[in-house]
């Protein structure tokens, strides 16, 4: 991957770090997807320590990326362990849903909670800037009026550090048609997760969406470049 060409980005739709990352590792169908997105336990570490860990597409980002697997006292059905050495996380807004745009019956595909770092000592810890986004998968459902299930085994995480500007982290142009239809329709009907409509970006806010740099559009692509990688 050293031999990437100049002004390469990861730069991965919420759409398919679910749909492609997130799923494709809970089903075992790729090998060598932790050389993209490593697996770690990111509530053991503090976030600014993940920087250096992250996969080998991230390096120079401002956003790193983690599978991270269930902790032990989770599957056991208690609440997860978020404190780090120095602080904790904490949850903030209602999750939100993820939605697939690649049929004509767009679809949730998985779950997003957001939580922000606190330097400290719960409760009374002091708010820094660090932000991380839990991804998590739904069971596919064997028809479209069946509820989602979702999958705890793995979840997949994009930790970011606000910065006060736009962030606009699903930034492709919208597909023209029934397909802007829908995404509107269901961007309309999105949960909050308690971040600004400028924070969400277009996938929020579709009035936002901006001239992106030439980028892999849908997973087929992804698919193709991953295949294309030297592995070994």
């Amino acid at each position: 991957m050293s031999s990437l060409p100049p002004g390469f980005r990861f730069f991965p739709t919420e759409e398919e770090l679910v749909g492609f990352y997130l799923r494709n590792k809970l089903e075992g169908k790729r090998e060598g997807l932790e050389r993209v997105i490593p697996i770690v336990d990111i509530y053991s570490l503090d976030p600014w320590e993940l920087t250096s860990i992250s996969g080998e597409l991230c390096t120079g980002d401002e956003e790193w990326f983690f599978f991270s697997p269930r902790q032990e006292r989770e599957a056991r059905g208690g609440r997860p362990n978020r404190l780090t050495p120095s602080g904790y996380w904490k949850a903030t807004g209602t999750p939100s849903y993820i939605f697939s745009t690649t049929t004509t019956d767009s679809h949730k595909i998985g779950l997003k909670r957001t939580m922000v770092f606190y330097e400290g000592k719960a409760p009374t810890g002091n708010k820094t800037k660090w932000k991380v986004n839990e991804y998590k998968a739904f069971e596919e459902a064997s028809t479209s009026s069946a509820a989602p299930k979702v999958r705890h085994e793995m979840s997949l995480c994009r930790v970011y550090v606000t910065s006060g500007t736009l962030r606009s982290f699903d930034r492709r142009p919208l597909v023209s048609g029934t397909g802007e239809m829908l995404q509107r329709e269901e961007t309309g009907r999105a949960i909050t997760d308690g971040t600004s409509m400028e924070e969400q970006g277009p996938s929020m806010n579709p009035s936002l969406a901006e001239d992106a740099d030439p980028e892999l559009n849908t997973t087929d692509e992804l698919d193709a470049l991953l295949n294309s990688f030297d592995w070994d």
